[in-house]
């Protein structure tokens, strides 16, 4: 299970541009808490409390009990904005968990076992496809990360996400079936690099060899009609005009 971040808030009652300025220059974040039914409650966090649990890389997909004031709310951060320029903490917005809540999170995926891999060992690529899977849980219970084992993958197959078994309560967020990890031969990665560069050529640029080639011809003939016969006369020059 995640750990939990305790996080200290107070309330704050402006809104508003130049309230969230206020609240910066005290050396906080604004913050706000929605959700669950309820008003959203304008909150402030001290930033030195904050950038640490943020730094983690895994701050939008961790519980927090966010202390306001003596009143504990159980919530998870949906949104961090940061200043373009200086790049520092501006605004966090949580969403407010009710019991029995169940909530969509990334959660990372770690693989294992690819210095064995058998797809490799035989000559095979082992190709990743995704670091992060989304993934429906209870907001008491989300996984710190999904192991994959790629030792007994061989060429031409491929892991998804239905091949895994998840934790109880668990359930991917996604529609369609989710490709993690594959092995192909060195011959399919060249066919899927030359497919997408072909697809990244614009079909101008393929059509003007060809349009090319076409006026050539024509452009020949033109220039041999222009040119005197072999052998023929040259034209004579115009006569000068009699002064």
């Amino acid at each position: 299970m995640s750990k939990i971040v305790q996080l200290k808030a107070t309330s704050r009652s402006r809104a508003g541009k130049g309230a969230s300025r206020a609240v910066r220059r005290e050396g906080l974040v604004p913050g706000v808490v929605y959700g669950d039914k309820k008003e959203a409650q304008l909150i402030s966090l001290s930033y030195r409390d904050l950038e640490p649990a943020i730094q983690t890389g895994r701050f939008l997909s961790t519980l927090v009990d966010l202390d306001v004031e003596g009143k504990v709310i159980r919530a998870i951060p949906r949104d961090i904005q940061f200043e373009p320029v200086r790049d520092f903490i501006i605004h966090v917005d949580f969403l407010r968990l009710g019991k029995d809540a169940k909530i969509a999170v990334e959660v990372p995926v770690v693989f294992k076992g690819q210095d064995v891999c058998a797809g490799v060992k035989a000559g095979g690529t082992l190709n990743i496809a995704t670091h992060e899977v989304e993934l429906m849980c209870s907001a008491d219970f989300i996984p710190d990360q999904i192991t994959v084992d790629v030792s007994g993958l061989q060429i031409n197959h491929s892991i998804h996400l239905s091949d895994i078994e998840l934790p109880k309560g668990v359930t991917s967020a996604a529609r369609d079936d989710v490709t993690l990890v594959a092995v192909t031969t060195k011959r399919q990665e060249a066919e899927t690099t030359e497919a997408a560069v072909t697809a990244e050529v614009p079909a101008t640029a393929q059509k003007a060899p060809a349009a090319a080639a076409a006026a050539a011809p024509a452009a020949g003939a033109k220039g041999a009609a222009a040119a005197p016969a072999k052998g023929a006369a040259a034209a004579p020059a115009a006569a000068p005009k009699k002064k």
